[in-house]
């Protein structure tokens, strides 16, 4: 026990402590229900989907299920341990990534620790149960190979089994080949320059190279074979994805959450350039291509943290050096009982902290299910079931079929990929009134029944028109049936 609270150790328990307390969020991605739905039948018929099976709108059509393996490990897991298991689950799983991102910085733990922890808050909105923590997870790993792999050349092999469990987890794993991509760039510059202290060898270019290319070919190494190579692009390349989904869109630094961003982004453009450490081609392009990604996608964010976060940290320790200051840790005194006494305080109440706010966070999932989803609504359709087909809410369509599947199929739900750029537009008009052709979805699909949000400009219109007669609402949605 005594070794435990050592100061060093001691800091970085309670780190992750901290990080597991910060990570803990509710179930409320609207997509989780979804996943939730195709983990249960992935494992019930023994066989991943290759077309859309929830939706009347897009029924049949293709569908690349990317994220088919984190599916079942999320249904596994909610049925083991339900809601509380997956909070936690995750939340560990985010602890584990950013412990490891804390590894990676070089240096004094107290410097590195304070840097991951402002790494991870300015990756909070990106939290949450959903596959896209894998990519995480795996990203951060890759990254730590990378980086070992100049010490130990025969690490950089650990590549290939990390891209065949990638693939299957998370459309993602195209990050991995960039990782790679950049790493080769940046060092042939370095090479080509004459910093060839930095590379090593013209053998560490061959196997970067070589790795590359291995990576590349494992990506069919999955159920859609060589379509997974096409989906990373297809996504990236979205308008109305780009255009309708909140996290795809540039973060808004008008928000107090983007702040902790805002200055790690200027701190990483300033601080290289005032210290004395000068930046490596690799991580002046890693730096560039991640910083790019967050600034256009609000997801992106934790990768560039997972980049920044190093690099921050080397800075900062070589400016603490050249100054003589923050030798604290360096050289840890004797554990005397005082001391003991008072890390064991220190522990103790880290751990009661951690656990509280973790069984608060639990406790409070079924209000905040409340909160985002129309449980009220649910109910009554399962009750009444008014006519198909129904038109829902995009950000409830998972939700939808979790609950009510295969009753009632949705009229579109969070996989933006199968409903294509027309398909979101259309209905996008439909939602908020929009041109001439703003009915022609409508017709098209012979809608029988409309769960929206009482704010909807449709709700109003067709309430005013006449034609619709309102058989529900609440605070949090409207049903609407065709007058007979």
């Amino acid at each position: 026990m005594s070794g435990w609270l050592q100061t060093r150790r001691l800091f970085v328990v309670i780190l992750a402590l901290g990080l597991f307390a910060l990570a803990a969020r509710n179930v409320t991605d609207p997509d989780v229900w979804w996943h939730l739905r195709t983990g249960q039948l992935i494992i019930q018929n023994h066989a991943v989907f290759h077309a859309d099976p929830y939706s009347f709108t897009r029924a049949g059509q293709p569908w690349v299920d990317h994220e088919w393996m984190s599916q079942i490990l999320i249904f596994w897991l909610y049925c083991v341990a339900g809601w509380g298991g997956l909070i936690a689950g995750f939340g560990a799983l985010i602890a584990v990534t950013f412990l490891l991102l804390f590894m990676r910085c070089p240096g004094r733990p107290y410097v590195a620790g304070a840097i991951s922890a402002w790494g991870a808050i300015a990756s909070v909105p990106s939290f949450g149960v959903r596959p896209q923590m894998f990519t995480l997870l795996l990203a951060c790993i890759l990254l730590f190979i990378l980086e070992e792999s100049y010490r130990r050349p025969k690490m950089l092999w650990w590549t290939l089994p990390i891209m065949l469990l990638w693939v299957n987890l998370h459309a993602g794993y195209a990050l991995g080949i960039v990782f790679v991509l950049v790493f080769l760039l940046g060092d042939a510059v370095d090479y080509a320059f004459g910093n060839r202290e930095a590379v090593q060898s013209t053998a560490r270019l061959r196997n970067l190279a070589v790795a590359g290319l291995a990576l590349v070919a494992i990506v069919p190494l999955n159920p859609y074979g060589i379509a997974m190579y096409r989906y990373p692009f297809e996504t990236l390349h979205s308008r109305t994805m780009l255009s309708y989904i909140g996290e795809w869109s540039s973060p808004d630094f008008h928000q107090g959450r983007y702040l902790s961003l805002l200055v790690m982004i200027l701190a990483t453009m300033l601080l290289p350039a005032l210290g004395a450490r000068g930046l490596r081609a690799r991580e002046l392009l890693l730096l560039a291509v991640t910083m790019y990604a967050a600034l256009r996608s609000v997801r992106h964010i934790p990768i560039y943290v997972l980049v920044a976060v190093p690099l921050l940290s080397a800075t900062v320790q070589t400016t603490l050096q050249e100054n003589g200051k923050g030798g604290w840790l360096e050289n840890p005194s004797p554990l005397t009982r005082i001391k003991f006494v008072v890390n064991f305080v220190l522990l103790a109440g880290f751990v009661v902290f951690s656990g509280l706010r973790v069984r608060q966070v639990i406790r409070s999932q079924a209000q905040a299910e409340a909160k985002e989803f129309p449980i009220a609504t649910i109910a009554f359709l399962a009750s009444t079931h008014p006519p198909a087909p129904m038109m829902n809410h995009y950000n409830w369509g998972g939700y939808f079929i979790w609950r009510l599947y295969p009753e009632y199929k949705v009229y579109i739900d969070g996989r933006a990929d199968v409903y294509g750029d027309s398909f979101m537009d259309e209905f996008a008009s439909a939602y908020y009134v929009r041109g001439e052709s703003w009915k022609s979805g409508l017709e098209k699909w012979r809608l029988q029944t409309i769960v929206l949000p009482p704010d909807a400009p449709l709700i109003t219109v067709l309430t005013l028109g006449g034609g619709w007669e309102r058989v529900f609402s609440d605070g949090q949605a409207v049903v609407l049936t065709q007058s007979r």
